[in-house]
């Protein structure tokens, strides 16, 4: 194991093909095939048995198909990389493909640049996955076919903060609000993820000028093989680098999406991402339950009209009723107008709620934005409407952190308090 070289197992049920992908690879200095395998069970067998780094993997063989070898495979050898080929190359089975674990998928007749490349490519990274893991104890396990396997022991890892926007009444700008607080929490260093959870008609795409057939619903349908490699192939990335998870394109799609499918994404959002910012539609149906319980903070969004106001006060008491804690409600007034003779503060008075920003009324600039898809934080960011919802969500990142800090001090008293604890029944 202590060459440098791509150590490769090629695995298909005709030799002829066997033979000639090994020969495309017969002249890369940095590639060497460490065995062949006919079937998907000798390939699981030879893949403990050689060790390689990557496995070239025919789907369609007898007996046990290339998909169901490769759900073993990176079960028992979780560090092999595994390239799928097939001579179908339709949605369908590059979806199961990645689904049971394979990192990309090549379809036949590919060229020997093609192969070498794609071999390259995985194994490059999965190198640099590798390197960024934190150093984490091994420790040996069974697998399921009752070989032992050593495995990295499981690390707890950060999570990232839920940010619900949230507004009791439609038409109030709520998209328009988690979009741009989305695209202002991102920074180079920062990982920001975007739900549209108004699923029947959301506008996340049209207003980040996204044009895809992947959504939410996509996830919904496989939702008991959700891992990170799901996620990533349906979540779609923007140039501002916000990856937004879209609402289904059509309204009847809608229903694939239940309440525990949105609890165990977000979930799993957690451990990719610093942020996710969810948006909502303005009914409180079970969906939307779920996108408030599971959120640290909630941005609650009102305007200064009366029935806006109202609905906002019959919110607050379902919040108190449902035992949220004050510090994870965030009251924002949007659209405001200073010729408005309801002002923020009348409105903290009757809410019984402090106003914690406003963001000024701005319908050009707004509709502009929306038009040809362009976030206004970064396309109009000298606008007052652009600076406001940039210091929402500097103050959302300034409080989430203060909570974190005070969060993991108080588990650590806690943790000292218990092993003095032990001490003191020890002695």
């Amino acid at each position: 194991m202590g060459s440098d070289k791509i150590r490769v197992l090629i695995v298909d049920d005709i030799p002829e093909t066997r033979e000639n992908v090994r020969k495309l690879l017969a002249f890369e200095s940095d590639i060497d095939v460490t065995g062949v395998a006919g079937t998907g069970h000798d390939a699981i067998q030879a893949a403990h048995e050689y060790q390689p780094d990557i496995v070239l993997m025919d789907i369609n063989m007898p007996g046990l198909d290339g998909i169901s070898a490769v759900e073993a495979i990176t079960q028992e050898v979780p560090t092999v990389q595994v390239i799928m080929m097939s001579v179908q190359s339709d949605t369908d089975y590059v979806r199961r493909s990645m689904l049971a674990g394979a990192r990309d998928f090549l379809t036949k007749p590919f060229s020997g640049d093609e192969l070498v490349s794609t071999i390259r490519r995985v194994y490059r990274m999965s190198q640099q996955r590798a390197a960024a893991m934190p150093a984490q104890a091994m420790v040996q396990v069974v697998g399921p076919s009752g070989k032992r396997m050593t495995v990295p022991a499981p690390m707890a890892a950060p999570e990232g903060s839920v940010i619900t926007v949230y507004a009791p009444k439609g038409g109030v700008g709520t998209s328009m609000v988690a979009v741009n607080l989305a695209v202002a929490l991102q920074r180079p260093d920062v990982k920001v993820a975007l739900i549209d959870a108004s699923l029947q008609y959301g506008n996340v795409d049209v207003m980040l000028n996204l044009h895809v057939s992947r959504s939410i619903a996509d996830i919904s349908q496989s939702i008991d093989d959700l891992d990170a490699d799901l996620l990533s192939t349906v979540i779609t990335p923007h140039p501002s680098g916000v990856k937004a998870l879209l609402a289904p394109n059509r309204p009847e799609l809608a229903d694939l999406v239940q309440p525990d499918h949105l609890q165990r994404i977000v979930d799993e959002m957690r451990l990719q991402f610093d942020y996710i910012v969810i948006d909502t539609a303005s009914t409180l149906s079970d969906l939307t339950l779920t996108a408030l319980d599971i959120a640290d903070r909630v941005i609650l969004l009102t305007v200064a009209e009366v029935p806006a106001i109202k609905n906002a006060r019959v919110f607050f008491q379902v919040t108190e009723a449902l035992g949220y804690p004050l510090q994870k409600m965030m009251l924002v007034l949007n659209q405001v107008d200073p010729r408005n003779p309801i002002t923020s503060k009348l409105i903290g008075d009757n809410l019984k709620h402090k106003v914690l920003l406003q963001i000024p009324h701005d319908a050009d600039t707004v509709a502009q934005s929306i038009r040809r898809g362009l976030p206004l934080v970064t396309e109009q960011r000298n606008k007052p409407i652009a600076a406001a919802i940039n210091q929402l969500a500097e103050r959302l990142a300034a409080d989430l952190k203060a909570s974190q800090e005070a969060a993991a001090e108080e588990a650590a008293l806690e943790d000292a308090s218990r092993k003095r604890g032990a001490r003191f029944f020890r002695q």
